[in-house]
């Protein structure tokens, strides 16, 4: 099994000027410990689950681009990226390029979107649940069709490029993979069963195994190599004292490995701190590297 960190956070000690320092300084220590990913969430303002909506938050490319230059071996992504954000073409543009200066370790997260506040509040238009699905589908066409030899027209219902063309091609092969989050059962999970690399569930194990079960009716009808889809999970791991132990994480870990879970995400609450990467590095990656 392989690790992966979420930073969901950027409200540090010190204030904005501290920020670029302690995100280089844990980037480099979650390199240094072994974790296989590092994923930035692509907000704008700061959701509720992590802090007041006016805490800092860093615009997810942006900072994908900082992380490249801080480390060498980490893949790095959005986990994951609102499609309703960015014009569709421009949002492939910009993993290509995240994907050549980081010499091939980007991902292609993506999902509808949910955050109307803050959609609301940039003026980033926020239509009906089923427009944002149609925007997806799209998205994920026109992803495919400019990491291909086809650099023509594409004519959707709501999109409409005339020259796809994408140069430089990414030097992932054959291209950054594509990664649909969310567990939706009827049209996220379809989506993923049709278009994507790898898919993002969150929730304890049971709900994991519910909605990976339905993923697989969804690939049995499409014609879909299930097993050729990277299963990935997004959790909490806090490690301060009184929270979580390690024990208890690798258990989570080999809960979610017997389900065919390839990949965990975690967020650590105190992340900044550098100290919980290394008990991960030393303590939790290599217990479950054999998953």
């Amino acid at each position: 099994m392989k690790i992966g960190l979420q930073v969901p956070n950027f409200t540090y000690p010190g204030g904005p000027a501290q920020i670029a320092g302690t995100l280089a300084k844990v980037a480099r220590a979650a390199e240094d410990a072994g974790f296989y990913s590092l994923w930035v969430m692509d907000h704008f303002f700061q959701i509720g689950v992590v802090g007041p909506h006016e805490n800092e938050m860093l615009e997810g490319y942006a900072t994908l681009g900082f992380l490249a230059a801080q480390t060498s071996k980490v893949k790095l992504g959005t986990m994951a990226t609102g499609v309703i954000y960015r014009y569709p073409g421009i949002l492939v543009k910009t993993v290509t390029t995240l994907d050549v200066l980081s010499r091939g370790r980007a991902y292609f997260g993506v999902g509808a979107g949910w955050n109307e506040q803050e959609s609301k509040g940039l003026g980033v238009p926020f239509p009906p649940i089923a427009v944002r699905f149609e925007l997806l589908e799209e998205a994920l066409q026109i992803a495919k069709q400019m990491w291909s030899e086809n650099s023509g027209p594409y004519h959707g219902k709501h999109n409409r490029l005339e020259e796809t063309l994408c140069s430089p091609q990414p030097l992932s092969r054959p291209h950054p993979p594509i990664l649909v989050a969310g567990g939706g059962e009827k049209k996220t999970l379809r989506l993923v069963a049709q278009h994507a690399d790898a898919c993002n569930l969150y929730g304890a194990p049971e709900m994991v195994r519910a909605k990976l079960a339905i993923l697989e009716r969804h690939c049995e009808a499409l014609g879909r190599d299930y097993g050729s889809i990277e299963k990935t999970t997004l959790g909490t791991a806090d490690l301060q004292p009184g929270k979580m132990t390690s024990k208890e994480v690798i258990e989570q870990c080999k809960a979610l490995a017997s389900l065919g879970v390839h990949h965990a995400i975690f967020n650590l609450p105190n992340a900044h701190a550098v100290r919980p990467l290394e008990v991960f590095g030393r303590e939790i990656i290599p217990a479950v590297a054999g998953f």
